[in-house]
Parts: structure tokens; C-alpha cells; sequence
């Protein structure tokens, strides 16, 4: 018998938001540790999801001060975490660039996570997602949820 897992999506669209506010930020002001920091955050965050800050401030200050409303829908959480990694493993690549003098490459590789990002929190199309749910129609092995209702 499949349960039916859940996902907030409004904690997403959270963590999304902060993850685009601080490496704008790191690009404006040619801050190399606001990016270790988003790297540092998102890769935590997918290795021990309770320790992810970002929705860890949606869920212990904005959902329950009423300022964002909880939009929990069937979903599986294992794609998300793995476009989050992906994502924070590029800022790794970013930062390694940053750090060796290759600014346009480095700062490229964040604004390529700022537009993924973006992608997801303002048009819904989370594009590591799509990458995971390929991997496991090819099955590749750890690559093992489906979308929902075709035996997720």
C-alpha cells in the first residue's frame, strides 16, 4: 500500500527566496563568503534536512507568526533535496572559480543558481527535480521515486 508523502512547498519557495536575496547580494557586493555561506546552507540542508536554516525560518518564524501560510501538497521530498545539492555543489564550483581568480566563471555559476531558482519560486519548475525524475526513468540506482501518482 503506497502513503501518500507530503511536501510544503511554501517552506521551498522560502528557502528559494533566501537562497536568490543572498547570492544577489554576494554578486552586488563581490562577496565571496555570502556564496560559501549559500553553499555552506543548501549543502547542510540536504545531507540532515532538520538542520536547513532557511526553512527553518519559515517554520519557526513565518508560519507561525501568520506572514506565510503553509501549502503542503503530495509530493516527494527526495527530488527537491536533490536539486538543493546540485545546486549547492555548482556554488562549490563557483566558489573554487571565485577563489582562483576566475571571476566571470565564478559569478556565471551563481547566476546559474539564482535563475534555477528563480525558475522554481516564480514559475514552479524546479529544474533539479526534472533532472532527478529522469535519472530514475533511465533507473539509476539511489534515483528510486517516481512523480506522484505514477508509483511515488
Amino acid at each position: 500500500m503506497e502513503t501518500t508523502r507530503k511536501v510544503d512547498q511554501s517552506a521551498l519557495k522560502v528557502n528559494q527566496a533566501f537562497i536568490i536575496a543572498f547570492l544577489v547580494l554576494g554578486f552586488v557586493l563581490n562577496a565571496v563568503w555570502l556564496v560559501v555561506f549559500v553553499a555552506a546552507v543548501m549543502l547542510v540542508g540536504t545531507v540532515v534536512p532538520a538542520l536547513s536554516l532557511f526553512k527553518g525560518v519559515y517554520t519557526r518564524a513565518l508560519r507561525p507568526s501568520g506572514l506565510v501560510k503553509a501549502n503542503i501538497i503530495a509530493d516527494n521530498p527526495e527530488p527537491h533535496r536533490f536539486a538543493q545539492g546540485f545546486g549547492g555543489v555548482v556554488l562549490l564550483g563557483a566558489i573554487a572559480a571565485l577563489l582562483a581568480g576566475s571571476a566571470v566563471l565564478g559569478w556565471a555559476l551563481v547566476g546559474l543558481v539564482i535563475v534555477l531558482a528563480a525558475l522554481n519560486l516564480f514559475l514552479g519548475f524546479c529544474a533539479g527535480c526534472f533532472v532527478y525524475y529522469q535519472l530514475s526513468k533511465l533507473g539509476v540506482p539511489g534515483f528510486d521515486r517516481r512523480p506522484m501518482g505514477q508509483g511515488g
